[in-house]
């Protein structure tokens, strides 16, 4: 397969798709969607598994032949290569060996991507929650924006008159404010409103209720003020942002808010410390990763004392 074109100065913004050609029913429809929306260029990649290239001789012995495995996986993307085309929308195939983890980090660094496309998985037959090996290390490897579309996520029904949504989970930690302002530019990016969400622990009983209502109020207050701040950044004034507490799980919360929303996008950020440093131990981000029925944003956030200058390169990506 000939080998692409790494970009070399900023145009088009760049859509890597990570497929393992199982997905491609899934996840192609959100990327021609979001690569209509920005004008961007997708690139369609496969990585081969060493020992998918292996055959076996005549005499019964194996051996190294990865030339059909590979044209075969060429042949598996191009039908939607063309289907990107009929749309005007720049699109190429590339299928590489190696560890796939590997191959999209090098892969989004050659050919400075945007952001990345990529499938989830949701669970196991010993029902343990799985997002799958290769979506945990790039989650935790690249320092982009990463979209994951789950295996219950669906474009929903076009309407012209259905508002769009753009929900983000947030937890009031040191970096809540550039990571709001960052979800805000991606709403304004998509001519979405911004739902704020904050969940706190489920009221258990009537003696709690007194003690739930005053934080569900001091909540409020504070996710009003976040939006108050990130507002004022928004210069166009374009973002209409509605605070909005829940109370129980939060994984369940964040899923059924989105749902009842019909959330064209929710942002998850990280922490700090690394992207995603023990996805497997954080339920949450688990859950809704597995289980969103709309794409899921993961980033990590900007720090605290991030410029404004550092948020707007990262909101251009979009």
């Amino acid at each position: 397969m000939q080998e692409l074109e790494a970009r070399t100065k900023p145009h088009a913004p760049v859509i890597l798709v990570a497929t393992d050609l199982n997905d491609l029913d899934r996840l192609m429809p959100f990327a021609l969607r979001e690569a209509a929306e920005c004008n961007g260029r997708l690139i369609l990649l496969h990585v081969l598994p060493a020992s998918r290239g292996m055959a076996i001789d005549p005499a019964g012995m194996p051996y190294y032949d990865p030339t059909s495995a590979l044209e075969s996986a060429g042949v598996a993307l191009e039908p939607w290569c063309r289907t990107a085309r009929k749309r005007n929308i720049a699109c190429d195939a590339l299928v590489r060996e190696g560890q796939a983890a590997e191959q999209i980090s090098t892969s989004s660094r050659q050919f400075l991507a945007d952001r990345i496309l990529l499938g989830t998985r949701s669970r196991s037959k010993l029902s343990k929650l799985l997002i799958g090996s290769v979506a945990e290390q790039v989650l935790r490897s690249v320092n982009l924006p990463v979209i994951t579309v789950g295996p219950e996520a669906h474009l929903p029904v076009q309407s012209n008159t259905r508002e769009r949504v753009v929900v983000l989970a947030t937890s009031f930690g040191e970096t809540s404010r550039p990571s709001a302002a960052l979800a805000c530019r991606i709403a304004a990016s998509q001519h979405a409103k911004l739902v704020l969400l904050h969940v706190l622990p489920p009221v258990i009983d009537k003696e709690h209720a007194a003690a739930g209502s005053e934080l569900n109020s001091i909540a409020l207050v504070q996710l009003r003020t976040l939006a108050e701040q990130i507002g004022h950044a928004d210069e166009g004034g374009t973002v209409i942002i509605e605070p909005l507490v829940a109370h129980g799980n939060p994984a369940i919360e964040i899923l059924a808010t989105a749902s009842e929303l019909q959330a064209s996008l929710i942002v998850l950020g990280s922490t700090q410390r690394s992207a995603f440093q023990n996805l497997t131990r954080d339920r949450i981000i688990y859950r809704v990763l597995a289980h969103a029925r709309c794409p899921v944003l993961t980033l990590r956030e900007p720090s605290p004392s991030a410029s404004a200058e550092d948020v707007e390169q990262l909101a251009e990506r979009f």
